[in-house]
């Protein structure tokens, strides 16, 4: 199952796991507007979404949010938005009589205190931003939010599709190591039951060398073998990585969220690695322990990378 999902990545057909890391972005103009919409993202142990828009679209964060979670379970994202109106005509521009009127008034005190020249002018007036007043026109807001959820889901797609591919690699690499690790754990239960055939030999020479042609009691060699077979007898580890390997295939290929799954497993399949090093007592296992572990650090460190 494991070699079979890596064939399918290998051959690009589909990814089924995304990353976490991600951008898009999509302009256009429509109705006198040209709309501004930015996706991107990063690694978040949850989903966070965080909407910059300017302060009159402050109404469609809401409605933003939402419509981003559907497309995003996990990680921190930022969306952009920026609306700017082409059509000048819509805006009404008004004098803001209170502000010029004491602005105008300021500028006369501060002409008779210093005796400053008298240049106050329209134009010289007409420069501080603050004497008129822009305002726009009412929006009509679910007719704004439609237009700016078509651009939006533009930008999901490409958004998303650099998750996909992204999440395509990661999945390639995963399947790779696990497929490896399968070996490893092949080699110990290959091994294990040698080890014990080892130690009754070892132990067997050894009594026979302090007896010195002596009898040798049969039966209490074979009851230190029987006691130390149980001791590093790794058969019922080794049966659950199986089975953590069979249930990686499945996660992994489900289509759903994998990221917080693959993590847990990977936490199951570190707990028996370790009883397995505690329980050898043999070189050859011992070394194939600490790559498994090494192995199980590399999958850990790209799981983070999954949404």
């Amino acid at each position: 199952m494991g070699y079979y999902a890596y064939i399918i990545q290998k051959d690009g057909i589909e990814a089924m796991l995304k990353s976490m890391t991600g951008y898009g972005r999509r302009e256009t103009v429509t109705d006198g507007k040209k709309i501004l919409v930015e996706v991107k993202s990063v690694n978040h142990r949850y989903s966070d979404y965080n909407i910059k828009d300017q302060r009159h679209l402050g109404f469609l964060e809401d409605k933003i949010r939402k419509h981003v979670s559907s497309y995003i379970t996990r990680g921190k994202v930022d969306v952009y938005l920026n609306v700017e109106n082409y059509d000048t005509a819509e805006k009404e521009i008004t004098l803001n009589r209170e502000f010029a009127k004491n602005y105008i008034d300021a500028l006369y005190c501060l002409r008779d205190e210093f005796g400053l020249k008298d240049d106050i002018t329209v134009s010289a007036v007409a420069k501080n931003p603050d004497v008129f007043k822009t305002e726009r026109p009412e929006e009509d807001e679910e007719q704004l939010w439609n237009t700016v959820r078509g651009v939006l889901d533009g930008a999901l797609a490409d958004f998303v599709a650099m998750r996909e591919r992204e999440g395509g690699r990661i999945q390639a690499d995963l399947c790779e190591r696990i497929e490896y690790m399968r070996t490893l754990v092949q080699k110990i239960e290959e091994r294990s039951p040698r080890t014990v055939s080892e130690y009754s030999a070892k132990l067997y020479e050894k009594i026979k060398e302090v007896l010195d042609g002596r009898d040798i009691d049969e039966g209490r060699i074979l009851t230190e073998v029987a006691i130390y077979a149980d001791k590093v007898a790794v058969n019922e580890e080794t049966v659950r990585l199986s089975s953590h390997f069979a249930e990686f295939d499945t996660i992994i290929n489900s289509g759903e969220p994998a990221g917080r799954k693959l993590d847990f497993l990977i936490q199951e399949i570190n707990r028996e690695v370790n009883t397995i090093g505690s329980k050898a007592s043999d070189i050859d296992i011992a070394k194939i322990v600490v790559t498994l572990k090494g192995e199980i650090e590399k999958l850990r460190e790209q799981v983070q990378n999954i949404e």
